[in-house]
């Protein structure tokens, strides 16, 4: 059955790039990008992958137990767009396959000099043998850089500019993973992308790494009224307790200051949160938002913007607002 399904998408992908994407190449000149293409199409029709699964999956899920009842159609369509920009484009792989290069002619380099290029399973001779091992292993590892990376998006009030366009949603669906600030995006994307080059992680397992990861956070973004049990929660991130994090004045900004403090960064599993003391198991399915998008008798609340184009723009102006105040 697997090995169907594997012939059935190596066809598609040859008779896509046979019928399409070659053409296109070498009627604009492009022919010696003929091989990359080729994995970009690839790419292409993982994501397409990602998109019916997610669909079919999560979508009947959140009519069925929704956490939020009556959410806004755009805000399903703008999160929509967010999410095709990413896994059509491969815009995480496609950055770690830019950096490629540069790491391999760092490590010829070195390799002259006698230095070895690291590799995390050459730790565990033996252990790291097995493929699902060694998947775990590293999904684990650059989980933990993960971690760190989305509480420096909360600690930074510039970098809190640009990733408070993510917590903006107040209506969460299963597509509201990837509304972004690009500019934020591609600082994390490259962040991850030499994490794992320095690890030693190959092409083939960034990409299942990386699809897991997706898989899992749209999950956990769906509006859904789901949680894992009082030891699955402590697992996994699970829609409940990521929520919390995405609440207004309980996850993202619980101290009362915006940007510092809060609960739940964790991206797939809490033992960080635990482990750092940043963990929070509520209960609750609790709204979600950004404190300064309410109205007060004093303000009509902060604007986020509707569509894509302005979301981004207001995106970078938060960043230079923000990053004019102090702490």
């Amino acid at each position: 059955m697997i090995q169907t399904l594997v012939n059935v998408f190596g066809d598609a992908q040859g008779w896509l790039f046979e019928a399409v994407v070659q053409p296109v190449l070498f009627h604009a000149g492009l022919g010696d990008l003929a091989e990359e293409a080729f994995t970009g199409t690839e790419w292409f029709l993982l994501g397409i992958v990602e998109l019916v699964l997610l669909y079919a999956i999560l979508r009947p899920l959140e009519a069925w137990i929704p956490a939020q009842a009556n959410l806004d159609p755009r805000a399903r369509r703008d999160d929509f767009i967010y999410t095709c920009i990413h896994r059509l484009g491969a815009f995480t792989v496609l950055v770690f396959f830019l950096l490629d290069p540069l790491f391999t002619a760092v490590a010829s380099e070195l390799h002259l000099h006698g230095v070895t290029h690291f590799n995390l399973e050459e730790l565990w001779p033996g252990v790291t043998d097995n493929p699902l091992v060694s998947f775990f292993i590293y999904l684990v590892v650059l989980d933990f850089f993960d971690y760190w990376y989305h509480r420096a998006e909360h600690h930074f009030n510039w970098w809190w500019g640009l990733h408070s366009l993510h917590h903006s949603q107040q209506h969460m669906n299963l597509w509201s993973d990837n509304r972004n600030h690009l500019l934020d995006d591609v600082i994390r994307d490259a962040f991850m992308a030499v994490i794992a080059l320095v690890i030693g992680v190959e092409p083939a397992q960034y990409v299942l790494l990386v699809m897991a990861s997706r898989m899992l956070q749209s999950l956990q973004h769906a509006n859904v009224r789901i949680h894992f049990g009082r030891i699955g929660e402590r697992v996994l991130v699970s829609p409940r307790y990521h929520r919390l994090h995405h609440a207004i004045g309980i996850g993202h900004e619980s101290k009362g200051r915006g940007t510092l403090g809060g609960h739940n960064f964790a991206v797939l599993f809490p033992a960080w949160d635990i482990l750092f003391k940043t963990a929070h198991f509520g209960t609750s399915f609790e709204a979600t938002g950004v404190r300064d998008q309410l109205a007060t008798a004093r303000s009509p609340g902060r604007d986020y913007g509707k569509g894509f184009w302005r979301q981004q723009w207001l995106g970078l102006k938060r960043m230079v607002e923000f990053s004019r105040k102090p702490g």
